[in-house]
């Protein structure tokens, strides 16, 4: 079976480990945690221990790990070995982004050393060695050839196979009706007689490609936007390449400026609303910052989800923020030109590496498994390249925390200071979102100048973002004027059963003007329809 396993990127490995070693120098009583540690392998060796596998781990589902007392002991040993790691990180004095370093760090060691990896060590996958008369040891080693050579040295999370584009994802009707060097803006068909007359914006990720909001029918932000009867265009970022390796922020807010301009005189309205999602909204909240200083007040709202904008609440992006790595990005995107999109989805694998990293290769190589088909995890491995000149001005902002901090961030020539921007702003957080932390997307509220409004729904960081009414699990909680303290916030909060989809549309729509009769077309003389949706920009790999 395979003895290779997955890679994680040197940089992000050397930082991480740095910090771990940092963070266990710095843990009170190293000493007696040793013994302790020894104590609880010693009673897992001997059959005293008590120790079981955290509600929800499937790795330690087959009953073997329970019933047999060899897999029984192998499991406590490797459990109590997990927490004496994890509780060395928690417990160790040192500032937070270091911690999230050694966090990363420890959560990659402690998940390659679990059992389940290897054949000998999962019960599950030598169940299946006999029972297929080894045809899984045989599929195993064909499906880790093909990884290889089409993924490099990390396990396919996802069977794209069933998936395509303007087939079964991105079918809400629209056409493309504006297209720079940088950008496409999609407009999609109204599906209601009446719509609004101040018209959205969707500002999606420049890291991924935006066809997660319009996943499929019933599962659409998109569609959902569309059937409130706002006019809604969305960003379908190039997928660019080494020639556009000096594409910083400055190139995309000059490109979303020339599609707010398009949008205005295709709709004919003076004022345009706006989502921004993930890193776009990031780069919404610096558009913004620059129209403001320029005395352009076009945007009369704006929402945020899934997005960071005060990198000063303990976040995973500090990984990602120590200087010295934060150097070698910088040299490596000025020797490459790009950041391929595949290196920075192997980031966020590691994140949860148990889910996304060994889950992956138990399935394909163990336990000789296809990838399952999935639409959310076809868009996740979909993914765009950054031109090194914006990854280094994102680095620089989150590392300077430059959006929080008036007149740091210069765009276009002109100084960012957030709150100067007048646009009343809607801001989403998830309680379970690994990347953004609810308090930290809280945190965007008190950096606005107009009137703030914060809800916090279920889920995590994509889960809550393909919501769509109708799941009677999903809800959201409400509360009042958000202060500077999120938690304050919480306790006053109100949850409501249902998706923050719908209090957010009605929020939308008491800022977007009165209604009038839907288009007969969409584009303009000057703006034409170039092709339907999802268009272009979005096919390219």
């Amino acid at each position: 079976m395979p003895t290779l396993s997955p890679a994680v990127p040197p940089g992000l490995a050397r930082s991480a480990t740095g910090a771990l070693i940092t963070t266990i120098r710095s843990t009170p009583g190293v000493v007696g945690r040793a013994a302790s540690l020894s104590a609880q392998l010693c009673a897992a060796v001997t059959g005293r221990s008590d120790l079981s596998p955290g509600r929800g781990d499937k790795r330690f589902a087959d009953p073997a790990w329970t019933e047999n007392p060899l897999y029984r002991r192998l499991g406590q040993a490797y459990l109590a070995l997990e927490q004496a790691i994890s509780a060395a990180v928690e417990d160790a004095e040192v500032d937070w982004a270091t911690r999230e370093r050694a966090r990363f760090a420890a959560g990659i060691l402690a998940s390659t050393l679990a059992p389940t990896n290897t054949l000998a060590g999962n019960p599950a996958a030598l169940k299946r060695v006999l029972d297929t008369g080894g045809g899984s040891v045989v599929r195993g080693g064909r499906n880790l050839v093909r990884d290889l050579r089409r993924h490099g040295p990390m396990p396919r999370s996802v069977d794209s196979a069933p998936f395509q584009l303007g087939d079964n994802l991105g079918t809400t009707p629209g056409e493309v009706v504006f297209r720079n060097e940088v950008v496409e803006i999609i407009q999609y068909a109204p599906s209601t007689p009446t719509v609004r007359s101040v018209p959205l914006l969707l500002v999606w990720s420049m890291v991924n490609k935006y066809y997660v909001l319009d996943l499929a029918a019933d599962r659409s932000f998109i569609e959902h936007a569309v059937a409130q009867g706002i006019p809604v265009f969305v960003t379908s970022w190039r997928n660019p390449t080494k020639d556009h390796a000096e594409w910083g922020l400055d190139t995309y807010v000059g490109a979303l400026v020339e599609a707010m301009t398009a949008i205005q005189e295709i709709t004919g309205s003076e004022r345009i609303g706006a989502v921004g999602l993930c890193s776009g909204g990031q780069l919404l909240a610096a558009t913004m910052g620059h129209l403001a200083a320029i005395g352009d007040d076009r945007v009369a709202h704006a929402s945020f989800g899934v997005s960071l904008l005060d990198m000063s609440v303990p976040n995973v992006a500090g990984i990602l923020l120590h200087p010295g790595l934060v150097r070698a990005a910088g040299r490596a995107t000025e020797t490459a030109g790009i950041v391929e999109g595949k290196h920075i989805g192997a980031v966020f694998s590691w994140l949860r590496p148990n889910d996304l990293v060994w889950g992956n290769w138990v399935n394909n190589y163990l336990m000789g498994n296809q990838p399952p088909a999935f639409d959310i995890l076809a868009w996740n491995d979909d993914t765009n390249r950054l031109p090194g000149a914006l990854q280094r001005d994102l680095l620089a902002i989150a590392q300077d925390n430059l959006l929080a901090e008036p007149g740091e961030l210069r765009v276009r020539d002109s100084g960012v200071d957030l709150g100067e921007v007048s646009s009343d702003v809607y801001v989403v957080g998830a309680e379970t979102d690994h990347l953004v932390p609810w308090q930290g997307a809280y945190r965007s509220t008190q950096l606005f100048g107009g009137e703030a409004t914060f809800v916090l729904s279920g889920g995590g960081h994509i889960q809550h973002l393909v919501n769509p009414p109708g799941n009677p699990r999903s809800h959201y909680r409400t509360g009042p004027e958000p202060g500077p303290d999120p938690e304050a916030w919480l306790q006053s909060a109100e949850q409501h059963q249902g998706t923050w989809w719908t209090h957010w549309a009605e929020w939308v729509a008491t800022r977007s003007g009165e209604e009038r009769p839907a288009p007969a077309r969409l584009g303009s003389d000057l703006h034409p329809p170039l092709e339907p949706a999802p268009g272009r920009y979005v096919r390219e790999a």
